[in-house]
């Protein structure tokens, strides 16, 4: 540890943490062997702690009267970060113990409730707009209301996005969850009392309950992904936790056209269909938001990797929220990504609430195969998702693979434009699961690509502004899609899209792709590491940064 005995017993207690604002550094060495050499600044395999430069360390040594030996070249540049697995401690200065590393069974039943309620909400985004024509009739409103009830949760999330995201960073992930799955619960008992032909306002009040429960949920995956599981399978993870939520919007293409057919003519039928289906929904949101007070969890009770060890030793202190959004926007590679996410995310928003108007502009009265083509959509995206999460896992290659499936996926628009026209809706089954394999398998990737290029700024925090893009270029492209449709047909709204994503296939060719994260898991620190410390205060005039070398040690 970073840390000058004043006399020899006095060695950090095993299990104890260390003091806030230290950092555990080089090990391998006795206590107290620090290079007496002048500095101008910081030197390979060393830190600055708190604004002290090492000379000053070295210089309060030597008034403590200890001896003072240089370290070797090779010895300076070693750094002992954690233990290579449970049950396994590192020494550092003064006997010190590094807290251990192990993965909690726990993690699973976390990921699973996460993946639960986070389906429920995504199946209330696109229950309406599969059957637009009929809410439409029940209601007696415009096509344009009914995709407000989808475009609502993209609405929501834009202001909302920086207190959730504060909310996450400075008060955990456990009360986040629980306002995710408590507001998703509550927005969908509101719509039970909407089953009413003048309440369309009640529907659209639960709706936008459910969507800034939305806020609370999107910008999780990446954060449990990082918090709970280990570094071979922390991609995996993420891409389960996102594949909950496009289960969500499968479920939601497949059960409102069978639970809800199109019977207008019977009015008192179509209510209780419609009421089935809501009380339904809020059956089961009810049961897993008992389940997320029971299970959830902060976090495990070991750190699961080498990379959140070091940002759960950093003190809540040192947290500035607003010097990591700056961070954030002054990082070019996230900016880049920020906008290729939201382009193809936005587009998938656009296809998904408009597909019912899609389709049965060529195919009349295929409510139901409007529905299943949005189901295999979302299901092969599902496919493409866990895929590109296990190949992340295995081979680290975030650029070349988010590259290729952003170039696939604008194919895949294409080829879906051109099969509309051709009258077989077999082959809009195909081409659709094709478009969607790679579409939805992309936003995994755009999570975890990140989280590699920001690392050490919170997960939820590059998530959430991820999100906040996808639903600015969702509104605009569902709006401008919808539009085209509506006056020259689904083929020039469509050619729309595949432009937007023709420039996002350039920008992410831009990226350039330093993975920080990843670097730290297997003992290589490349470039700086800090961490974002509060604005002055009068107590604290230097801040508290944290500065990693740019030299390679052994694997840890």
């Amino acid at each position: 540890m970073a840390k000058l005995d004043h006399e020899e017993g006095a060695a950090v207690a095993p299990g104890h943490p260390p003091a806030n604002g230290y950092l555990l550094v080089p090990g391998g060495e006795p206590p107290g062997k620090l290079s007496a050499e002048p500095q101008n600044g910081p030197k390979a395999g060393c830190l600055t702690l708190n604004g002290v430069s090492r000379d000053r360390l070295v210089a309060a040594a030597e008034s403590l009267g200890r001896p003072q030996t240089p370290l070797a070249p090779e010895e300076e540049t070693q750094t002992r970060l954690l233990p290579t697995g449970p049950g396994e401690e590192t020494p550092g200065a003064e006997g010190s113990r590094v807290p251990q590393t192990a993965l909690s069974a726990r993690r699973f039943v976390v990921l699973l409730i996460f993946s639960l309620y986070s389906l429920v909400n995504a199946f209330q985004w696109i229950q309406y707009s599969i059957i637009s024509n009929v809410f439409e009739g029940f209601y007696g409103v415009s096509s344009l209301h009914i995709d407000w009830l989808s475009m609502v949760y993209m609405l929501a999330y834009v202001p909302l996005i920086f207190p959730a995201t504060w909310l996450l960073d400075t008060r955990g992930l456990r009360l986040t969850a629980l306002l995710g799955s408590g507001l998703n619960c509550l927005g969908a008992w509101i719509k039970c009392a909407s089953v009413e032909r003048h309440l369309f306002w009640v529907t659209m009040l639960g709706q936008c309950l459910c969507s800034v429960a939305q806020v609370f949920i999107l910008g999780l995956p990446s954060r449990i992904a990082s918090v709970w599981f280990g570094p071979k399978e922390v991609s995996t993870a993420c891409a389960t936790a996102v594949l909950g939520n496009q289960l969500g919007t499968a479920v939601g293409f497949l059960l409102p056209p069978v639970l809800v057919p199109n019977t207008q003519n019977n009015t008192d039928l179509l209510a209780c269909n419609i009421s089935t289906m809501f009380y339904g929904t809020s059956s089961v949101a009810t049961f897993l938001c008992l389940l997320t007070v029971i299970a959830f969890k902060e976090k495990p009770q070991y750190p699961p990797s080498q990379a959140q060890a070091v940002l759960q030793k950093s003190s809540p202190a040192e947290y500035s929220y607003k010097k990591s959004i700056r961070n954030l926007f002054r990082n070019i590679p996230f900016v880049l990504l920020l906008i290729t996410y939201g382009i193809i995310t936005g587009a998938f928003y656009s296809v998904s609430t408009l597909l019912n108007q899609t389709i049965l502009t060529y195919f009349k009265g295929e409510e139901i195969n409007a529905g299943r083509i949005g189901l295999t959509l979302v299901v092969a995206g599902m496919v493409g998702s866990v895929l590109c999460g296990l190949w992340l896992d295995h081979t680290k290659t975030y650029k070349q693979t988010t590259l290729i499936v952003y170039i696939l996926s604008f194919l895949g628009m294409v080829v879906f434009t051109v099969t509309l026209e051709l009258g077989h809706i077999a082959v809009v089954f195909v081409t659709g699961g094709v478009l969607g394999f790679f579409m939805t398998g992309y936003l995994p990737l755009g999570f975890e690509f990140a989280v590699e290029i920001t690392y050490p700024e919170s997960e939820g925090t590059s998530s959430g502004l991820l999100n906040a893009a996808a639903q600015i270029f969702g509104i605009l492209f569902t709006l401008a899609q919808g539009k085209l449709t509506s006056d020259y047909g689904p083929r020039i709204g469509n050619i729309f899209l595949c432009i937007w994503m023709f420039l996002g296939i350039f920008l992410t060719a831009l990226i350039k792709s330093d993975l920080k994260r990843y670097n730290i898991n297997i003992g290589i620190v490349n470039g700086d590491i800090k961490a974002v410390p509060v604005e002055d205060s009068p107590t604290d005039q230097e801040s508290k940064t944290m500065m990693m070398s740019k030299q390679s040690e052994s694997a840890i």
